[in-house]
């Protein structure tokens, strides 16, 4: 039996997991997390026996108290408590943002097995992370499809064999859209293939998102940049390829359905059933590609470029793109200003080598003030 904790458990992948978790007889909760939804992980608590919740905000930490018997913990030392004493074997974070890398780098030195669906935790800290990771021989199980399908094709493959990695991008809402300057919140939010959070859907419109998971992996796979390709696929069937170095291609297919690489990570190394429709390739019909253009959606580009600067460069780019996201969202700034604040603040803040993670946790909290500023000074939208 598997013990399970899941933080994010009220938002898409936790609930997702829990749905995983509760049909598996190989796997227990240990334990849930959530931002400020109460009453959901409440529910979620109660159906699956679990006694210990933790809660991000104080508030919604106070009511969960006030309605339930069991256990409940609040604040960020709520959430890093219920990781020191759940007792979990696989610590599930589908955190969403910065927020997300403290718990990843507790997880990791308790020496418990991540299964990380927080990709801020390897773009802002992705050398730190990997290090204490190998340190202490807990094991980073990925949880996004594009890096599952990765860590899947990779395995078994001998040292050197590899020669690239190529990412598929679904191209997002806008690919055939020339003119993107008066692109709005609610198209944004509009995807064509998965039903995600608002920052990451948005984060795929600009294509930033497939930036980070450049980034990512870079850091999962110890592969270097110039063997990292993306390749714009709108039907999301592909979800990864490996070039061999003896002229093959693999890939890995499957529908868009986030409960495979869910059940995938929860259960590793072993394999689990999952009740999700089959691929049918007939019925697909056609599979197309297309060159992903940088020039049409610079965040990619500058995801990049952030990540081979390495150091605080990609916790510079994490932090100004939350900010920017969320004016832009607030209907502050373009859509095409999210690019304008994040370029603007790597230029301001040139990349610093890292030594620590207070280091990234002070640079992220300078970033985001000065990502602030930066997004007063944009046109408003």
């Amino acid at each position: 039996m598997k013990r399970v904790l899941i933080l994010g458990s009220t938002g898409s992948v936790g609930t997702q997991a829990i749905e995983i978790a509760g049909r598996s007889p190989d796997l227990q909760i240990a334990g849930l997390a959530a931002g400020r939804n109460w009453e959901l992980i409440l529910e979620q608590a109660r159906e699956h026996g679990v006694p210990t919740v933790a809660l991000a905000d104080p508030g919604a930490a106070a009511q969960a108290a006030d309605a339930w018997r069991g256990r409940v913990l609040e604040g960020e030392e709520g959430i890093r408590e219920l990781i020191a004493t759940s007792g979990a074997d696989l610590v599930l974070n589908g955190m969403v943002g910065a927020a997300g890398l403290g718990p990843t780098v507790l997880a990791l030195t308790e020496g418990i097995d991540v299964a990380l669906a927080n990709k801020e935790s390897l773009v802002i800290g992705g050398e730190l992370v990997t290090a204490l990771a190998e340190g202490t021989g807990a094991r980073i199980i990925p949880v996004d499809s594009e890096h599952s399908a990765l860590h899947q094709l990779i395995a078994g493959q001998a040292a050197g064999t590899v020669e690239r990695l190529v990412l598929t991008a679904s191209g997002g809402p806008f690919r055939e859209r020339a003119d993107l300057s008066g692109v709005t919140p609610e198209e944004a939010l509009t995807h064509p293939t998965w039903d995600m959070g608002g920052r990451i859907t948005v984060d795929s419109a600009t294509l930033m998102n497939k930036g980070f998971e450049v980034i990512e992996a870079h850091h999962f796979f110890d592969v270097g940049y110039d063997r990292i390709d993306v390749v714009v696929h709108p039907q999301s069937i592909v979800h990864s390829l490996i070039d061999m170095i003896d002229g093959a291609t693999l890939a890995h297919l499957g529908l868009p359905e986030m409960r495979v690489p869910i059940s995938y990570a929860l259960h590793y190394p072993e394999r689990a059933d999952v009740a999700v429709p089959r691929l049918d390739l007939a019925s697909v019909g056609a599979l197309t590609f297309e060159a992903a253009e940088p020039d049409r959606f610079p965040c990619m580009r500058l995801a990049r470029e952030a990540g081979e600067a390495g150091g605080t460069a990609p916790c510079v780019l994490n932090a100004a793109d939350e900010v920017a996201v969320a004016a832009f969202l607030a209907g502050e700034i373009p859509f095409t200003g999210i690019a304008e604040v994040v370029e603007r603040a790597l230029e301001a803040m040139p990349a610093d080598p890292v030594s620590h993670f207070e280091q990234l946790f002070a640079c992220d909290e300078d970033a985001r003030r000065r990502a602030a500023e930066l997004a007063r000074e944009v046109a408003p939208a």
